[in-house]
């Protein structure tokens, strides 16, 4: 069997989402970088040593960034001149054209973390974002504008449904210079000021971080959206990170072996934020999970497997975790006081870092500039790789339209085999009727090349498939289809499990341009 891997240009999830990597490919121990450990040494099993689906962009040389593995179109120059507050990103969103679309939107606080890279560090020098800044801009404040070099926050359409500090509405953002999601003041200040910081649209599938929980009755959790399998309940006892790693690494729990403590952009795909233990709806009471997973404390905290490269390494190393309780913080107030409150700083669901090791003793009120908490023993939540095909196929491109107004899609359905004898069908709708065509694909990428007054989506090297007749020249003018099943076909099994592949279709339409009809594109990944 195979599972689909979503890539895409303009973003048609049509099943389950992609967690793509943090693209952290270094090791590190409890103090500064490593080489990386072996199987039974300390500190095995960081994010590093387990890649999973790697970043994929392509810039689309309009001003937009198409993420090839979530389906996703992204605005590639936020607008760095004006900072913005919760409700003005949210009409600015509403409002923009660009590309010649209209359907852009303020992303919710998954999609906006889907594009973090844990490569970022703001105490390197120079400092490095938390994005890829060879398909995103990205750039630091004006040291004249009053902001610190970290205040680069985007803004989520995600709401806190509790409050943060002293009972502000709060909404969250992921600051791509330092690494983190907090919630943020979302509404008017007791000052009458409001918190304004920046916003990057995006446009395409609405279902992108929408979990499907299956209780697997032995102990485990799988997401079929995400093809990942999680531990019911978490560690029974807090952990460091040295340690964490260890129980991940040597658990069998339902007799698998393979589990792992989990990269930080996996853990956050299980947040519910629809839920707080501060939530101001009673029925929303609860940590930021899921109540399918049983949690030990529920205000605890999870450590993930990704360094978090921030504070400078050589004395101290510290890792990202997910906050499902409340992410609390001491604040002094008034400043320079010395009366400390402990507060709800930036709501459950956060994601911030502690130490690797220590003394939580050594923190009495917390580490910067909010007082985050600091407990260096984490809970630690197991996944793995589900290993049953779930995904889903994504379609990306542009149909080019036909002399008679035809706007041919293509999309697949069941599973893609390297095995199988069939079961993976790929159909293009809305041909031209009476005609001929072809689907064509390769294994080189995507692209979006003008050809023939429309895009040719698919790069590298094509193999074409048989010729086919979109049907009777009597019925519905755009009521032609092409259908193949893609196993029975064999191509599957020449693609070969695990590899990636990209398919486009080709009609004729005699009246219309050069006599050429293309469909959008579909993209999928093999397995066995």
């Amino acid at each position: 069997m195979c599972v689909l891997i979503p890539s895409s240009l303009a973003g048609s999830v049509q099943d389950g989402y992609a967690v793509v990597d943090t693209g952290q490919d270094r090791c590190y121990d409890d103090k500064d970088e490593m080489a990386p450990p072996a199987p039974g040494d300390a500190f095995y099993g960081q994010d590093a040593q387990h890649q999973g689906l790697q970043p994929s962009y392509l810039d689309n040389g309009d001003g937009t960034v198409s993420d090839l593995n979530t389906g996703l179109m992204w605005q590639q120059s936020p607008d760095f001149d004006t900072k913005r507050s919760w409700s003005a990103c949210a009409t600015y969103a509403d409002a923009l054209v660009l590309a010649g679309h209209s359907d852009w939107r303020l992303p919710t606080v998954k999609e906006l973390y889907s594009l973090i890279d844990f490569r970022g560090s703001s105490t390197a020098n120079p400092a490095v974002p938390y994005i890829d800044t060879t398909y995103f801009a990205f750039e630091y404040p004006d040291p004249s504008s009053g902001d610190r070099p970290i205040d680069v926050q985007f803004w989520s359409s995600t709401a806190y449904v509790g409050t943060t500090m002293n009972g502000d509405a709060t909404a969250f953002g992921v600051n791509f210079a330092d690494g983190r999601i907090k919630g943020y003041p979302s509404g008017t200040l007791p000052n009458g000021t409001q918190f304004e910081r920046y916003v990057r649209c995006v446009r395409g599938t609405t279902t992108y971080g929408v979990n499907n929980f299956v209780d697997n009755g032995d102990g485990t959790i799988t997401d079929v959206a995400t093809n990942l399998m999680w531990a019911k309940s978490d560690s029974t006892t807090p952990l460091d990170w040295e340690a964490a790693l260890a129980y991940a690494e040597n658990s069998t729990l339902a007799g698998a072996t393979d589990w792992r403590l989990p990269n930080v952009k996996e853990l956050q795909s299980i947040v519910d934020y629809t839920r707080a233990l501060d939530a101001t709806d009673p029925a929303q009471v609860g940590p930021a999970i899921d109540p399918i997973f049983d949690i030990v404390d529920p205000q605890s905290w999870a450590w993930s497997s990704t360094t978090h490269l921030d504070p400078p390494l050589g004395t101290l190393s510290w890792a990202a975790y997910v906050c499902f309780g409340l992410g609390t913080g001491w604040m002094e107030q008034p400043p320079g006081s010395g009366n400390y409150n402990l507060l709800n700083v930036h709501g459950a669901g956060c994601q911030r870092s502690d130490p690797k090791a220590g003394d939580p003793n050594d923190y009495p009120y917390g580490n910067g500039p909010q007082g985050d908490v600091i407990r260096i023993f984490n809970s630690v939540r197991l996944v793995r790789d589900a290993g049953n095909c779930s995904g889903g196929a994504v379609s990306y491109c542009t149909p080019k339209v036909t002399s008679s107004g035809c706007a041919a899609t293509i999309s697949g359905s069941g599973t893609p085999s390297a095995t199988a004898s069939s079961g993976f069908t790929v159909t293009v709708s809305g041909v031209e009727s009476g005609q001929f065509g072809i689907m064509f694909y390769g294994t080189s990428g995507s692209m979006a090349l003008p050809f023939r007054g429309g895009l040719l989506c698919v790069q590298g090297s094509l193999v074409r498939l048989p010729v086919q007749s979109s049907g009777s020249p009597g019925g519905p003018i755009c009521g032609g289809v092409l259908s193949m099943d893609l196993n029975a076909l064999g191509v599957c099994a020449a693609i070969g499990q695990g590899n990636r592949a990209w398919i486009q279709a080709w009609f004729r339409d005699p009246p219309g341009t050069y006599g050429t009809g293309l469909s959008d594109a579909l993209t999928f990944s093999v397995c066995r």
